[in-house]
């Protein structure tokens, strides 16, 4: 008696095979074109701390002050989708309590307006698309992907150039464990500024081309490992004007021992990075390894039918003639 593959052993075989053939194109080919820079971003990251600063009405640096730093990066779509790279306008604001809110910038400490183009695979920069300041490194409002237990260069733009941050081992934040780098910014020259003379101890010059010194006390990041996202930034900038030629500072600008994410940002910042980590996990591991799982069952449980398959029914015996 012979015996034919039943349609169920077809049809789990072929599942079985699809299911094994799916689970290393999510790995090589669907997880990486999901690891890229986001272009439709609108996010807020807001600073908080004390120290001191040059108060203008008073014409004299106050200390013990809060001081709030609000950055907001948003992507231009337009530009990104256009060049192939991730194009991200970034406003930051210095502010007291005085000068809040962020949003209205023409009291600030401090406001500056940049756009930031980067490799959306890499995390290089791009320099195209009206990149303004140009910069360079390999970390800046987020780390590349898979970030690893190594120094990175970490750009500046108050320095106008790049930072080496350490690994420093790895830390909680909000309850979530990123990699933890540090670095420090000793006192150098960044520019001059024309100001009075009697600011910089020179009363007898009615202005001087001060020279302007920028430094930083600490460095602090803490940086999803996955996704390279920073979910908690600690700073401790220090802005002084100095006599030409001088050594000695002659007036504090700005200066803050540290600066750290509030925790609302924090709360923030997790929250998007555990969401990036599911959506790779699910692609690059929870995905494949369930299709190659029920694929292997599927094709061995069809194999095993095809196999034993079904009874066929003899033809039926010919007439008896007459």
């Amino acid at each position: 008696m012979r015996r034919t593959a039943s349609p169920l052993s077809l049809l789990l075989l072929g599942a079985g095979v699809f299911l094994l053939v799916l689970a290393p194109l999510l790995v090589q080919y669907v997880q990486p074109r999901a690891k890229v820079t986001p272009v439709d971003v609108d996010t807020v990251t807001v600073f908080t701390g004390t120290g001191s600063y040059f108060d203008t009405g008073r014409i004299a640096t106050v200390t013990g002050r809060p001081l709030t730093i609000t950055r907001q990066v948003r992507g231009d779509v337009a530009d990104s989708v256009r060049s192939g790279h991730a194009v991200w306008d970034v406003s930051t604001s210095v502010d007291t309590d005085r000068t809040l809110p962020a949003s209205a910038t023409h009291d600030s400490l401090q406001w500056t307006l940049e756009r930031w183009v980067t490799d959306r695979r890499t995390n290089e920069p791009v320099h195209c698309c009206e990149e303004s300041p140009t910069f360079d490194g390999e970390a800046y409002l987020k780390f590349p992907f898979d970030v690893e237990k190594r120094s990175y260069r970490w750009w500046d733009g108050t320095l106008g150039s790049t930072v080496t941050l350490r690994f420093a081992g790895t830390q909680k934040v909000q309850g979530y464990e990123g990699y933890r780098f540090t670095g420090r910014v000793e006192p150098v020259r960044t520019g001059t500024r024309l100001v009075p003379g009697r600011l910089v101890g020179q009363p007898a010059r009615p202005q001087v081309l001060a020279e302007e010194w920028y430094a930083n006390h600490g460095i602090e990041l803490v940086v999803d490992r996955r996704t390279g996202r920073i979910v908690n930034a600690a700073i401790g900038p220090r802005k002084v004007l100095r006599a030409p030629g001088s050594r000695k500072d002659a007036v504090v600008l700005l200066d803050s021992r540290r600066m750290e994410f509030t925790p609302g940002t924090q709360r923030a910042q997790v929250a998007l990075a555990a969401a990036d980590n599911r959506k790779l996990r699910l692609l690059g591991e929870t995905v494949p390894l369930a299709a190659a799982v029920l694929g292997g069952l599927a094709a061995a449980a069809g194999l095993v039918l095809l196999v034993r398959g079904r009874p066929r029914r003899p033809d039926s015996a010919a007439a008896p003639t007459m």
